[in-house]
């Protein structure tokens, strides 16, 4: 099977052939992560090998912003006023989920994780070529981001708390998974 499609987009697997998993974290003191809703990784929901550029443009078509393609940073995180998608372009990495005390999770190309707001997030180790491309639903471009080294506020849990759901999945539209996992509040 091809990876992309011959006009370099992005091809969006069948959801009848993606994995789906769910992951819960509990606040560690450090990172809250989120109470509400629980990470979404969606296993081969995009062609493994197709450009970032593309990948970008799927996320986009999609009606989430702000996009970027690097890598995750190497240190725990969490943005306490956005959610954000994380869709794999190539390669493939060990990510922490959660925080220090989360859940080592690998990704590969063609894979996509949705973090929800307050989400531990941190790169443990990458294959040369992985580059990660992110975005985050419309209004939640202009994210923070807070390091995991101090105990948190108990403000923040509230910022979190009211980062408004995503009307889309990044990948799928209006009735993606995420859509089902997250529910419509």
């Amino acid at each position: 099977m091809n990876d992309d499609t011959n006009d370099g987009r992005a091809r969006v697997a069948p959801m009848d052939g993606v994995e789906v998993h769910e992951f819960r974290f509990d606040d560690d003191g450090r990172v809250p992560n989120n109470p509400a809703l629980p990470v979404v990784l969606m296993r081969g929901a995009l062609g493994a090998g197709a450009p970032p550029d593309a990948v970008t443009a799927r996320l986009e078509a999609s009606g989430w912003g702000g996009t970027w393609v690097w890598r995750v940073f190497d240190y725990h995180h969490y943005h306490p006023n956005a959610h954000e998608a994380l869709a794999v372009a190539s390669g493939r990495a060990s990510l922490m989920l959660g925080g220090p005390q989360g859940e080592r999770v690998e990704v590969e190309a063609g894979d996509v994780v949705v973090l929800p707001a307050g989400t531990g997030h941190c790169q443990i180790e990458a294959s040369h070529d992985f580059r990660i491309c992110g975005a985050y639903p419309p209004g939640q471009e202009d994210y923070e981001t807070i390091r995991a080294r101090e105990p948190h506020k108990g403000a923040v849990l509230e910022r979190i708390a009211n980062v408004a759901r995503p009307a889309s999945d990044p990948i799928y539209g209006a009735d993606g998974p995420l859509m089902r996992a997250w529910g419509d509040g």
